[in-house]
């Protein structure tokens, strides 16, 4: 439901004050160590580690960029979506049959802007969610942003999102992020101008008079595990068209056994510039984490995945793992892939790895030798890839493997989009595994 007055009280008042990155010291809960309960997060880990003032340069080095768009969100947003589940007795032994909660945030080509407003101005989207999670519930999470097809004319959009997410003791949280708005980008964009037949316009040409093209999407998504016990698993698809994208995923896990699972897929194409930045925090005992994350990367495009994974002192017993691959359809894409790992205990068992490829030309052999083209060849590698994370999304957004409503089959034909034309300049296999 949509936040009324009445609501900005309490907790939901605290929360929604709060920034990302550091900017707001007082933790989402206290966190249990040798000396007392740590409240303060320049002080973690000090004397030697902490991170200390967030406008410290050791601080912005760790930082994901997000605090000022947050800030931004808070003061512009004129409206929040606040979803709160309601704690379940802690012997309560009946099933809860937990049904998903959809959050859509249709976009139009204005915007939602008004005719008068003068056509050479852009419009700014500040759409804002906070999600409590009380003690022993259960909660489906999906937030889906999508294109509102109407008859408007187009107009330079900036998305700024801000969703933040509360999981109390023993709460058990499942989220799908959606991001599919910017419809899709122009194929074969890779083709060098000697490729593209004389007569024809050049898609690259195509691809910068797209209007999405000049369209940012920003997205932060601020998680804190609460309370003892508590699970967050989170699946992320960015498949939209959009001339800039970045995702910001922050997970505090602040209590003894909390746990996060996190999976992503990135897909980039045309002539668009895509980041997912995710950081995951441990500060109590007893936590884990697991994360995977994949980017495919076509046309002349940018895709970057920057993780990181921080360890506090008191953070004993620890279990994580990061795992980042990353496929580049053509030889005119660039990627980037940032692990990065942050250890200040000493009795953890963590581990990351990032892996950047090519098609493999072995596995394209070896169905290309069992009769089929080199195009569906190609479609049944990318399908693979993409479906390790897809299968993570919501069962009600999957829909049929052969509709036409599902996520599935959406994925399926922006892939399609991005299958490489022709033959690589680079021939061999260069794999990184």
């Amino acid at each position: 439901r949509n936040m009324v007055k009445d609501d900005i009280k309490g907790d939901v008042q605290t929360y929604l004050r709060r920034l990302t990155d550091g900017f707001t010291d007082d933790m989402a809960a206290p966190i249990p160590s040798d000396n007392g309960l740590l409240t303060s997060y320049a002080n973690l880990s000090k004397p030697d580690h902490n991170m200390r003032d967030p406008t410290s340069q050791f601080a912005i080095n760790s930082q994901q960029g997000s605090a000022c768009f947050a800030a931004l969100n808070t003061i512009k947003t004129g409206s929040v979506a606040l979803v709160v589940q309601p704690a379940v007795a802690e012997d309560d032994d009946q099933e809860q049959h937990v049904k998903p909660v959809l959050i859509v945030n249709a976009v139009t080509k204005d915007g939602g802007s008004s005719p008068s407003l003068d056509a050479e101005k852009g419009v700014a989207l500040h759409p804002r969610t906070l999600v409590i999670a009380q003690n022993n519930s259960k909660l489906a999470l999906v937030q889906s942003m999508v294109d509102l097809d109407i008859d408007c004319p187009d107009r330079q959009k900036f998305y700024n999102g801000y969703t933040q997410i509360f999981v109390n003791a023993n709460a058990n949280v499942t989220h799908s992020y959606l991001e599919e708005t910017g419809g899709k980008v122009t194929r074969g964009t890779e083709l060098r101008d000697t490729q593209v037949p004389e007569g024809e316009v050049k898609p690259r040409e195509i691809e910068s008079a797209r209007p999405a093209l000049q369209d940012t999407h920003l997205e932060a998504l601020d998680t804190h595990l609460v309370g003892d016990g508590a699970s967050y698993s989170c699946t992320i698809l960015s498949v939209g068209g959009s001339g800039r994208i970045r995702i910001a995923q922050s997970v505090t896990l602040l209590r003894p056994g909390a746990e996060t699972e996190l999976n992503g897929f990135c897909l980039s194409g045309g002539a668009q510039r895509s980041e997912m930045k995710t950081n995951i925090h441990h500060c109590a005992q007893g936590t884990s984490s697991k994360q995977l994350q994949k980017t495919m990367v076509g046309g002349r495009a940018q895709g970057a995945f920057r993780g990181r994974i921080r360890v506090e002192q008191m953070a004993q017993q620890t279990d994580s793992d990061q795992l980042s691959r990353t496929i580049l359809l053509t030889d005119r894409c660039r990627a980037y892939a940032i692990p990065t790992l942050e250890i200040i205990a000493d009795d953890v068992k963590c581990a990351h790895g990032a892996t950047v490829s090519d098609l493999s030309e072995e596995e394209l052999f070896y169905l290309r030798s069992r009769g089929l083209d080199q195009r569906a060849a190609r479609n049944l590698l990318m399908y693979g890839f993409a479906g390790d994370i897809t299968k993570f999304v919501d069962p009600s957004m999957q829909g049929e493997v052969d509709g036409e409503a599902g996520i599935q089959s959406r994925v399926v034909e922006l892939l399609n989009n991005l299958v490489p034309q022709g033959s690589r300049v680079v021939q061999g296999d260069f794999q990184s595994v």
